[in-house]
């Protein structure tokens, strides 16, 4: 019976981590440059998460180049990176 609430427990703490990766925002941050011949409007990813009691933003990259189911795998990468925990 020990050994059953072990394994639980494991579970457990497995789907806490998998939890607290999938808890991200994935947004698009959109800069506007002007020039002498008018503005331009380019679009990147961006993701947020809490670090504590901060909220951490990263880039991503461009909207052009990444996909947003690219975007999110990197995002959980580099979450999982910033958290200590490993990524299955």
């Amino acid at each position: 019976m020990v050994s059953r609430a072990d394994e639980l427990k494991a579970e457990a703490e497995d789907l806490k981590g998998a939890a607290r990766l999938e808890d991200l925002h994935l947004w698009q941050m959109e800069k506007v440059k002007s020039t002498k011949k008018g503005s331009k409007t380019y679009l990147y990813w961006m993701a947020s998460w809490r670090e504590g009691d901060k909220v951490r933003n990263v880039h991503l990259g461009s909207c052009k180049k990444v996909d947003h189911e690219t975007a999110l795998q990197k995002a959980r990468k580099m979450k999982a990176e910033a958290l200590g925990i490993s990524e299955n």
